[in-house]
């Protein structure tokens, strides 16, 4: 018992003598891999919004569609599908068409950047997915986007 705390002992004091500075190993799937779904998502950007009634690309939307478009090119083992999404104002069949021009909106900007037409789809879910629930204009905004999704393709 005593030789078994001893060599614990012994591998602690030598894990505390590791460098500390050292980064991460960046693993498959996860965001400090640039390659990843994961790292797509959290540091390039999965979504952009838009203004009430609109599916019109803003400024801060276009430089994130313009990061996908370059992580797309970089990355061409992915494939994408664009939802289109709106707010709970409205109906359903204006929403669904207003959710399908802003997925529409999203993949004209990637083709246009060089992305292949064949590696994007478009869906509209209208607004049948809010990421928020409540009638205020916060709630909207979050919920008028275009998130862009990937996932491995054929050739992946």
């Amino acid at each position: 018992m005593t030789r078994l705390a001893v060599l614990f002992l012994a591998a602690v004091a030598l894990a505390a003598c590791e460098p500390t500075n050292r980064a991460p190993a960046a693993l498959p799937g996860v965001a400090g891999d640039p390659t990843s779904a994961a790292f797509f998502r959290a540091a390039v950007g999965d979504r952009v919004l838009f203004a009430v009634d609109e599916a019109t690309l803003g400024t801060q939307a276009r430089n994130t569609l313009e990061a996908q478009a370059r992580w797309l090119i970089e990355n061409g083992g992915y494939n994408a599908v664009i939802e289109g999404h709106a707010d709970e104002q409205g109906t359903r069949e204006y929403n669904l068409a207003l959710g399908a021009r802003r997925a529409a909106a999203v993949k004209e900007f990637l083709v246009a950047r060089g992305v292949a037409d064949g590696r994007l789809d478009t869906v509209t879910f209208g607004k049948e997915r809010p990421i928020e629930i409540c009638s205020e204009e916060t709630c909207y905004e979050r919920n008028r986007r275009a998130v862009t999704v990937i996932a491995a393709g054929a050739g992946a």
